[in-house]
């Protein structure tokens, strides 16, 4: 944890004594930092230190700002750990489902930051559709009762192949699996926004799709990557592999694609 201008923001390390570069980690909807462990330590062999940031309140029923805003700033917190850490080190910001659309969006308006953008199973559109009595009842609800509670409509065995790592899933208590009314809302419309965002991205650009993606259209994804006008930018879709890519079998696969594509731009 550290105070960063007053706030504290918590997130994990992954340090190599002399770093050629360094990712910012952003995990996604009910997920913690600690997804990243195996990621970290396999990054740090490969020169590079890695920074997690530590996201909660899923289920806030505080009065905190809108989620997006709160991971804005916390993202920019935590880059400043990491310049002041690792000063001329490029910095190349990752995130995972709903941390990709996290971090495009920071991207999108804070490019001087970084070297580079890399978005894991980016949660564009949710393969995962509601019945529409549900929709009917989740629809006004962040305005009339922002904070009621609802339940995330998936389980471990969607997001990985893993059977050991989905019972870690299932017995860790910061998986979060509620989520609040006006998270629901800003992630709707976060996605809306990060749709439109395409043509302002500059830097280069890396996704990582899921073959069997159970929860988020890898369609949506392959059509923004596909429209972004930036030259510097590649996509590799890995067959078989489920949602998580980061904590699935075959995880090993993912991580050196993101490696060598760094060292490619470093």
């Amino acid at each position: 944890m550290a105070d960063v201008e007053g706030e504290a923001i918590e997130y994990k390390q992954w340090a190599h004594p002399s770093p050629r570069a360094v990712f910012l980690l952003v995990h996604g909807l009910g997920a913690h930092a600690g997804r990243w462990d195996t990621a970290g330590d396999f990054f740090a062999q490969k020169g590079i230190s890695s920074y997690a940031i530590e996201l909660k309140n899923f289920n806030s029923t505080d009065d905190r700002p809108y989620f997006f805003r709160d991971i804005y700033a916390k993202i920019l917190r935590l880059h400043q750990i990491v310049t002041k850490e690792h000063p001329g080190k490029p910095v190349f910001l990752v995130g995972e489902s709903m941390g990709a659309i996290s971090a495009l969006l920071v991207i999108s308006r804070e490019q001087g930051l970084f070297s580079g953008l890399i978005c894991l199973s980016p949660a564009f559109a949710s393969h995962i559709k509601p019945i529409p009595i549900k929709q009917l009842k989740i629809a006004p609800t962040p305005f009339y009762k922002p904070n009621k509670q609802f339940k995330l409509p998936f389980d471990s065995a969607m997001c990985t192949r893993d059977a050991d790592y989905i019972k870690k899933m299932d017995e860790d208590p910061r998986e979060y699996r509620t989520v609040s009314a006006k998270l629901i809302l800003d992630l709707l419309l976060a996605q809306t926004r990060s749709r439109n965002l395409k043509a302002k991205i500059k830097l280069p650009v890396l996704f990582l799709l899921a073959g069997e993606d159970k929860l988020v259209d890898p369609g949506a994804a392959r059509k923004i990557f596909n429209s972004m006008k930036v030259k510097d930018k590649k996509l590799v879709e890995f067959p078989g592999m489920y949602h998580a890519l980061s904590i699935d079998l075959g995880k090993e696969k993912v991580f050196e694609e993101m490696s060598r594509w760094v060292e490619e731009r470093i």
